[in-house]
């Protein structure tokens, strides 16, 4: 079911610097289905020739990048504005994790921003100020320092994990082999085994046969990987060509 555009919420950008670093930030957004960016006085101008190619392909997140002279004016319409920052900055607000914040967003009615500074700073204190809540994570104290896009994937990951995305290889997983496929396999490399002589002594063969069966049956073997094993054996199976 698709998540209603009310649920997702907004990414700011407060004067980023680089387009390249603006380029991966919507990538990282459209990796978890967020498209509405929003920027604030970018540096260096937009459109900006170095975005496209860091998006990686994310360029609908682009073309649609939508820029402000204030962050006031970014977030006029948003009912929930949350300030990133991993420093303190004097604010007295209520703090929140990624987590957290996604929970708010998917429960909470109005328009979502989570807002991210500049590359070398962060968010200026009146930036946070403006805010209703900061977000920030749990991080290193001698190493507080993510990038733009770091930041941006945290947050846009947790909120995609109660969105219902799809997991893209679930769908390409085949089913667990019929046990008959199995059974067959397993006859097949035992004749083989047999044939040589393998299961000796002749007290140990029992103990033997059964260690092979719950080694070939941990792994759970789709039914395409059993007809390559037996494809395998059959080869293995086949006598040398004489010379």
């Amino acid at each position: 079911m698709p998540t209603s555009p009310e649920r997702k919420p907004v990414i700011v950008l407060v004067r980023p610097q680089l387009g390249e670093n603006i380029g991966k930030a919507a990538r990282a957004m459209l990796n978890f289905g967020l498209t509405e960016l929003r920027l604030v006085t970018p540096r260096d101008g937009w459109p900006n020739p170095s975005a496209g190619p860091a998006a990686a392909g994310a360029d609908e997140v682009l073309e649609h990048a939508a820029v402000f002279e204030t962050l006031a004016d970014a977030v006029a319409d948003c009912a929930h504005v949350y300030a990133t920052t991993v420093r303190k900055r004097g604010v007295t607000k209520p703090v929140v994790t990624p987590e957290q914040a996604a929970r708010a967003i998917h429960a909470d009615a109005g328009r979502s921003a989570l807002v991210f500074g500049p590359e070398r700073s962060g968010l200026e204190t009146e930036d946070v100020a403006l805010a209703r809540a900061i977000l920030t994570v749990p991080i290193n104290p001698d190493f507080a320092s993510l990038n733009l896009a770091q930041a941006v994937i945290l947050c846009a990951y947790e909120w995609s994990k109660q969105a219902n995305l799809v997991q893209p290889t679930a769908e390409d997983l085949l089913p667990p082999a019929p046990q008959e496929e199995l059974e067959g396999m397993l006859g097949q490399l035992e004749a083989m085994l047999d044939a040589r002589n393998y299961f000796f002594p002749p007290a140990r063969a029992e103990a033997t046969r059964l260690t092979v069966r719950n080694m070939l049956t941990k792994p759970g073997w789709n039914h395409l990987e059993v007809r390559t094993m037996r494809g395998i054996l059959s080869t293995l199976e086949k006598r040398a060509p004489k010379a």
